[in-house]
């Protein structure tokens, strides 16, 4: 067997070994596997019941892990993007009040054009298409998205009729709760400790059970619930509206440069995806990989499904082929029977992953050289960033980046720095303007 997983992902041509790729697994699982709960506590506040959304978060975790690991060979776990799936919920559901029947269908869609455009060299003319320092802000612009919503759900942040938002009541048990857990995570995280993640969540859990909040599970694990209520329940005619067309897009847009993103900082720590046809191969088959489960989720019942970049650690374990990526979706299989424990752990303990994914999120905008920066970034990138968290919406923002961007250019005299590309996506986002 160990001769088999030898010759099937190339170990001993990339410097590993069964053992080290199982223990590369481990780690990428242990580091990851917050999802499951969390994405659960997300899409249930869109109305679609919790037991149902942690099996199929479970599911198309496995089912797009080990497909990638078999189909790319790279290290590269996958399930329920963190952004989005608060987009999903806070933004469309809850904010458009679009039903999660449609938003399902918005996923599907931007899935569908991520699988046509992965087969294609347009992936990549769309990519290059857009200066790096705003694909930096997009990602800083979603990370201050969801870190609101974790502080608002955290109640650190609070309505105000004169300020509209203002410092939450810190003589509440919840709140008290919910700082702790986000500054337990947050040293847990600091110390580098592996699955710094799901050890907040359940220590948090645990206290919040011996102090009242919330009820400690009578048992850790049943039978999974049915994904029936979810499953297949997409309304993609309803999704065809020209009104949601900027959302299908920011969907696409945000999966592309996430998965990309990703990929880019797991290749860097694993070798992998530098040069060579051979390299080119792997990653168009796990960009391929990321678009097919992205559809697939959708009818599963779940938000949009991308590359995480906890797979890092894996890297960093040691991992360097698709049995790392194997082993960690087959464990997710113990997540599938975990729901009396999911089910169990207090708000409280789930919203400070939120923030603190956020706050890495919002580190790229150090990646930007500000001095060397010109008004037109500058002003997009802004408005990108605080548009988000203050419209509530990933796509409010990103439109208002990519026209003031255009328009700036255009006065400036400076045609030549805008391509089809930008002129393509500014066009849409006038859309989100024109159409609200």
């Amino acid at each position: 067997m160990a001769q088999g997983l030898l010759a099937r992902f190339r170990l001993e041509e990339r410097g590993t070994t069964v053992r080290t790729e199982l223990i590369a697994g481990l780690t990428t699982f242990l580091t990851m596997m917050y999802i499951v709960p969390v994405n659960g506590f997300i899409m249930a506040d869109a109305g679609l019941p919790m037991g149902a959304v942690v099996t199929a978060t479970a599911l198309i975790t496995i089912l797009a892990t080990v497909f990638n690991g078999i189909w790319s060979n790279t290290p590269v776990a996958m399930s329920v993007g963190m952004g989005l799936n608060a987009y999903f919920t806070y933004g469309l559901v809850l904010g458009m009040k679009i039903p999660w029947q449609t938003a399902l269908g918005i996923v599907f869609l931007s899935g569908a054009i991520f699988v046509l455009l992965s087969f294609t060299p347009f992936r990549v003319w769309v990519m290059h298409s857009i200066p790096m320092d705003l694909r930096r802000a997009i990602s800083a612009g979603i990370g201050a998205f969801i870190a609101f919503i974790g502080l608002k759900n955290l109640g650190i942040v609070v309505a105000d009729k004169a300020t509209f938002v203002t410092l939450g009541h810190f003589d509440k048990p919840e709140v008290l709760l919910g700082v702790f857990g986000l500054l337990l995570t947050l040293i847990l995280y600091l110390y580098r400790i592996r699955g710094a993640f799901i050890l907040g969540v359940l220590v948090t859990a645990v206290v919040g059970w011996i102090v009242g909040i919330g009820h400690a599970p009578k048992g850790l694990f049943s039978m999974p619930d049915s994904i029936a209520p979810i499953a297949l329940h997409l309304d993609i005619p309803s999704a065809l509206s020209l009104a949601l067309l900027p959302v299908v897009i920011t969907f696409l847009v945000t999966d592309m440069f996430d998965t990309l993103g990703t990929l880019t900082a797991v290749g860097a720590r694993a070798g992998l995806f530098q040069e060579g046809d051979d390299v080119d191969k792997s990653l168009e088959r796990t960009l391929e990989a990321d678009a097919l489960a992205t559809v697939t989720g959708s009818l599963l019942g779940v938000s949009t499904t991308t590359s995480f970049i906890e797979s890092a650690s894996g890297v960093e374990a040691g991992g360097r082929t698709g049995l790392t990526a194997v082993v960690t979706g087959l464990l997710f299989l113990l997540t599938l029977f975990m729901l009396p424990l999911f089910k169990a752990i207090p708000g409280p303990a789930i919203y400070p992953v939120l923030v603190i994914v956020g706050i890495l999120m919002f580190t790229e905008l150090g990646k930007m050289d500000y001095s060397q920066m010109d008004l037109a970034t500058a002003s997009a990138a802004f408005l990108t960033v605080m548009l988000m968290p203050l419209t509530f919406s990933i796509t409010n923002g990103l439109a208002a980046g990519f026209v003031a961007y255009t328009i700036l250019k255009l006065a400036g005299g400076k045609l030549s720095d805008l391509n089809l590309g930008i002129l393509l996506i500014t066009a849409i986002s006038l859309l989100v303007f024109i159409l609200h």
